[in-house]
């Protein structure tokens, strides 16, 4: 209950958590960046720690002076990239064990097939999107490793998706982190960070299930 307490209220003010650290430890807050984006990115049990506002918070203090922004942008793009890699590995490699395939009743051999073919086809701009997607961005590549995507295909757009995830979110915190208005509300604004992508994903799988469900009526 405490560790809960505590996750949300880091959650919610990463800022100061962050802030802190640096000053208790210093440069080893490269470290525990390195593992928050990488565990938050690479474990699929691990889909509630933070990453837009967690990029955002070290772009401000990187303009604060208090860390340093390429260094900060390099170690945040690893441990996005890997992170990824590891989780569509992971999804790639246990799915079949998971579900046993076709001697498992949970296996769907259709709808597996049409995972894949969706992946083939639309899987990078899904891997990219999915970067700026609280939750979904740690499932999309697991399911992507389950489904089979190529992972030459893979690799390339978790890379651009990282680039575009990592330094947009950084820079935007360093160019409007530390603005009087922006530091004011910024509670206001993690918590937006979190909800509006998050609606968005509802809607758009409530819509996708509602098309799928339209569509086997008609057939």
């Amino acid at each position: 209950m405490e560790f809960a307490a505590f996750l949300i209220d880091f959650i919610l003010h990463v800022d100061r958590h962050l802030a802190e650290f640096v000053q208790a430890y210093g440069a080893w807050v490269y470290a525990l960046l390195f593992l928050i984006v990488f565990v938050e990115t690479g474990l699929v049990v691990m889909p509630f720690l933070p990453g837009d506002s967690l990029l955002f918070v070290v772009g401000a203090l990187c303009g604060l002076g208090l860390m340093s922004l390429p260094l900060a942008i390099a170690i945040l793009l690893v441990a996005a990239i890997l992170g990824d890699q590891t989780n569509y590995t992971i999804g790639r490699y246990f799915g079949p064990k998971v579900f046993q395939w076709e001697q498992s009743r949970f296996f769907n051999k259709r709808a597996f097939n049409a995972a894949h073919e969706f992946y083939e086809k639309h899987g990078g701009i899904t891997i990219i999107i999915a970067r700026f997607m609280p939750f979904i961005r740690t499932f999309a590549p697991f399911v992507a490793g389950v489904a089979e995507m190529n992972r030459t295909k893979f690799t390339f757009y978790n890379v651009v998706g990282a680039l575009i995830w990592v330094v947009g979110l950084c820079l935007a915190g360093y160019a409007f982190g530390n603005l009087p208005f922006v530091q004011t509300h910024l509670s206001k604004i993690i918590w937006a960070m979190i909800i509006i992508p998050g609606l968005i994903a509802i809607y758009g799988g409530w819509r996708a299930g509602r098309k799928s469900a339209d569509t086997a009526s008609s057939t």
